[in-house]
């Protein structure tokens, strides 16, 4: 155990919220006698581990911030003018340091209760538009996980629309980024649909293709008039969806407006910094006679009980929690946090700043082609953006490569003959001299704006000028001094209720503390501006920090290797499941594709095994809540020939340790399948078990719960999967920096590591946690939850317990009863806990009609306490309705929450009192957090579909 001087120095008591004398009293509570005497009740004795974790001690603040500096060093901060879908930014300060490093921004959950979230559903909002607009389409989400995977989702959707049966060709053009065209590649071969690479121009339009992917501008920077494609593959009844540099669409004719049905992209370059990779929030825009199959969250406005305009989520009936296995995408986690920043980008320059700023970068790289022409070079393309593509002999380009080296600037080698230079933002007249000098291979006369280009040399067509107007709503073009822009987006953020305000009960969310020593490096120049791919010496540091993470993860889980390439959880559940298939397909058995998924399953397990093209057969649970052992050994036995994986959740997600779980990993063994994990549930496993020693061969490790990355508001996450060592060649590969297994799976994010720069967060927890500390986290967080269960379980029945009649690190609460006795649905209980200044557990999942409830290791027993009595006062509220002293329709309950609105106004008209509704415990008078809307109307919302920025008189 930790002594008296690591209390003083060391991390975890800080993470870990109940101190030595609350722990006695929890357990006391709970009625066992330590925290070691827990986890031997609560775990099945035949899976806990042997011998303690070999993770360290754990480290203070200063030393790992002391540590991580010198990694950093170890990263050299070349000019990069890579491009290939990234580019060098300019972060705004005021951005910077008020959303994209303020936890009143990054620790929010995803938006589902939206009245307590109405500053980032507006700025989400802003997002939709800024798409909308910008593209030239009718509706757009609310951001996806990167270009790649935007670009593999339209590919799917355009699919599901055509619904051919001959049409399983999709055509991608080579003239896409090759991390796109490898990222289609993956996902298309998991469907069974066949990718045809090649020049748009030489495309057999007889051929029956059911889409199209095209890049504008080009990887190797070319602007081209695709009127004529898009007319044909119209003419086909086949769809088109266009790859587009987002800034470029300020300047260039919209993709919507020459034909395309979905245009999709990378908003990285509006603010957010490169990070090696990510994250980045990707968009995606299409026509609205689409919407229904449209992947991830869609943003929408719609009214509360007041008639008071207010947003949410839209559309949800089509999204993979709900659909399952006839989702269209297993998309969960977004990329809300990196959305917001490019939103307030757009908000803070407005249409007139991003026009100047793009036109400063166009202007400069037609100086550079103009100067490269005259030094004896050949430009490629007579029209482009920022990317040049120089024509070169062999040896003169291998001369230019080696000077640029020199000069600590790194070009793109496209190939033997031609190199590519991408400007940016960030590209001064400076770096335009150093670039002109590597290309003379001397010291060049000065490079200037004011050198004189021939009028009219190099000027797009006017086919390719952007005619349209975009960003006229006032959002963007009233907030552009920092005083307004501060002010913008605090009136936002004091909207929103996040983990700066009360504790977020979300069953397996994890919502737990993201300690701001572990969020520092992320924002470090040496961490941020690295280019995904660059040469990976000049990534050192990044290359200790991967390998460090994937030993501890290894050591953690007891798996022999390790991916960090998925960028969600619901691409490390894709990622799993495809390196099951390629096993099998090794194996000579690629006929296994049944998927057993128990009844309880995560809805992205059943989406991501269809993604995986497996059929999915469901396998029921028992009373208890544990998977049926019979009914999964006779649909075992029925599939045998074909059983590929069986998805299993543990602790399981209705909350508790299953005894048999050794028993059902050997009966998929038994019949050829293999095991895999979903990690959602980790945090109840850290320490104490391991997966690998308990028959599981694949598991994904939510990066963004258990091991600390903040849910931003709904994203970035992390997804990375381990392996045992029969599955370690298997691992993602990525077509540009070497990585994965011989026999990959190909890629499965656009970056090599996935969002690298926030791998630095779990790195610094497990260093600052060391050995007992993440044992000593994995107790207490089952501990917490046990302590509430006990005590809330006399008002609000427990569902599911198991062994010693325990939960796990969350329980279910069941509430049907009362729907029946007082007509109070979950959902009320839900609005009503906003009152008291709490965000609902997670709703109606597993089970419809109950609360899970996980408190994480990071609350205080103090902050359990008084969640525990706003939940023992709600229940006094129904008894009220039950016994007939309050109206069952008109009610606290029905009528909550209430907002600030409600209770300063002149007429009241509610059969209680005003200061029951609004300060129903003792704690709000010190700090009251309100909602700034009354209760949604979500079928409105569905009906009256709007996903951009209304008119401000539209505003209540």
């Amino acid at each position: 155990m930790e002594n008296e001087s690591d209390q003083v120095d060391g991390f975890s008591h800080r993470h870990i919220g109940p101190g030595k004398d609350e722990i006695a009293r929890m357990l006391d509570q709970v009625g066992v006698d330590s925290l070691e005497d827990l986890a031997d009740s609560a775990l099945p004795a035949q899976i806990r581990i042997k011998k303690p974790l070999d993770i360290g001690k754990g480290k203070t603040e200063y030393q790992v911030l002391r540590e991580m500096t010198d990694i950093a060093e170890k990263n050299r901060l070349y000019r990069s003018f890579i491009g290939m879908g990234y580019a060098g930014c300019i972060t705004p300060a005021v951005i910077q340091r008020n959303i994209l490093e303020n936890p009143g921004w990054y620790t929010h959950y995803t938006p589902y209760q939206p009245e307590i979230a109405q500053g980032r559903l507006e700025a989400l909002l802003n997002f939709q538009t800024m798409v909308i607009d910008l593209t030239g389409m009718e509706i757009a989400n609310a951001s996806l996980l990167d270009e790649s995977s935007a670009a593999a989702e339209a590919m799917a959707m355009m699919h599901d629309i055509q619904k051919k049966g001959e049409g399983h060709s999709f055509f991608v053009s080579a003239d896409c980024h090759p991390q796109t065209i490898a990222v289609v590649r993956t996902r298309a071969r998991a469907r069974g649909w066949d990718v045809i690479v090649g020049e748009p121009a030489e495309l057999d339009f007889r051929d029956p293709v059911f889409g199209a992917l095209l890049q504008y501008p080009t990887t190797k920077g070319a602007i081209c008039d695709y009127r004529g494609f898009c007319d044909q593959m119209h003419a086909n009844n086949a769809l088109v969806a266009v790859a587009a540099d987002v800034l470029s669409l300020t300047l260039l004719t919209p993709p919507g407006e020459f034909g395309a049905d979905v245009v999709v992209g990378n908003t990285q370059r509006l603010g957010m910094p490169m990070g090696y990779g990510g994250p980045h929030a990707a968009f995606f825009a299409t026509r609205e006679a689409y919407k229904r199959f449209v992947p991830g969250r869609i943003i929408g406005v719609s009214k509360d009980c007041k008639g008071k305009t207010a947003l949410r989520m839209a559309l949800q009936t089509r999204e993979q929690h709900i659909k399952r296995e006839r989702a269209t995408s297993n998309i969960c986690t977004a990329e809300v946090l990196p959305a917001v920043v490019a939103s307030m980008y757009a908000v803070y320059h407005g249409p007139e700043g991003l026009k100047r700023i793009a036109g400063r970068i166009h202007a400069i790289a037609r100086a550079l082609a103009h100067r490269a022409m005259k030094l004896g070079y050949e430009v490629v393309h007579e029209q482009f953006f920022d990317t040049l593509c120089l024509r070169m002999k062999s040896e003169d380009l291998k001369r230019v490569v080696r000077r640029a080296l020199a000069c600590k600037v790194n070009f793109r080698r496209i190939d033997s003959r031609n190199i590519g230079i991408t400007l940016d933002e960030t590209t001064s007249e400076e770096d335009a001299h150093t670039i002109l000098k590597i290309l003379a291979g001397e010291d060049e006369a000065g490079f200037a704006m004011t050198d004189e280009v021939p009028s009219g040399w190099m000027a797009w067509d006017q086919i390719h000028r952007r005619q349209s107007p975009f960003l006229n709503h006032p959002r963007f073009n009233t907030h552009h001094s920092e005083t307004e822009m501060l002010r913008y987006m605090g009136r936002l953020e004091a909207r929103d209720l996040s983990l700066t305000t009360s504790m977020i009960p979300l069953g397996s969310c994890t919502m737990k503390l993201n300690a701001t020593i572990e969020m520092m490096p992320t924002t470090w120049p040496q961490f941020a501006w690295l280019h995904p791919f660059v040469p990976k010496d000049q990534a050192n540091g990044y290359q200790v920090i991967f390998a460090e993470l994937a030993e501890m993860l290894k050591e953690i889980t007891g798996f022999n290797a390790v991916s960090l390439q998925p960028n969600a959880g619901s691409q490390g559940e894709f990622s799993g499941l495809l390196v099951i298939r390629r096993y099998h397909e090794s194996r000579k058995q690629a006929h296994r594709d049944v998927c057993l998924i128990p009844a309880s399953a995560h809805g992205t397990n059943p989406a991501s095994a269809v993604m995986a093209g497996c059929q999915v057969v469901v396998v029921a649970c028992d009373k208890q809540g544990n998977i049926d052992l019979e009914d999964l050994r006779r649909k075992a036995a029925k599939y045998s020939d074909r059983l590929a994986a069986l998805m299993v959740t543990y602790p399981s997600t209705h909350g508790v340790f299953e005894t048999g779980i050794e028993e059902i990993c050997q009966a998929v063994h038994e019949r050829g399948g293999l095991v895999y994990m979903d990690g959602a549930n980790m945090n109840a496993l850290v320490g104490l078990c391991r997966p690998a020693g308990i028959g599981i061969d694949v598991c994904h490790l939510n990066l963004h719960k258990t091991f600390c990355i903040p849910h931003g508001g709904g994203g970035p996450g992390m997804g990375p999967i381990a392996v045992g060592e029969h599955l370690a060649d298997f691992l993602p590969t990525h077509p540009v920096v070497q990585t994965g297994g011989e026999q990959g799976i190909g890629a499965i994010a656009a970056a090599p590591w996935g969002s690298a720069v926030i791998l630095l967060i779990s790195w610094a927890y497990l260093k600052l946690m060391g050995t007992e500390g993440l044992t000593r986290a994995t107790q207490v967080a089952i501990l917490s939850a046990n302590y509430m269960a006990a005590k809330l379980s006399p008002f609000f029945p427990v569902l599911y317990r198991g062994k010693n009649g325990l939960v796990a690190h969350e329980c279910i609460l069941d509430l049907r009863q009362f729907k029946a006795s007082a007509g109070i649905t979950v959902e009320d209980v839900a609005k009503r806990l906003m009152d008291y200044g709490y965000h609902a557990p997670t709703v109606s999942f597993p089970v419809v009609g109950t609360l899970m409830v996980e408190p994480t290791e990071s609350e205080s027993k103090t902050e359990l306490d008084r969640f525990c009595q706003a939940m023992t006062s709600i229940h006094d509220e129904i008894e009220e309705i039950i016994r007939g002293d309050a109206d069952r329709e008109d009610n606290l309950l029905k009528n909550a929450p209430h907002t600030q609105d409600m209770a300063v106004s002149d007429e009241w008209g509610y059969p209680y009192a005003r200061q029951k509704a609004v300060m129903p415990a003792p704690w709000l008078r010190e700090h009251k957090f309100w909602p700034s809307v009354g209760r949604v109307n979500n079928a409105l919302g569905d009906r009256q579909f709007i996903c951009s920025c209304i008119a401000p008189e539209e505003y209540d």
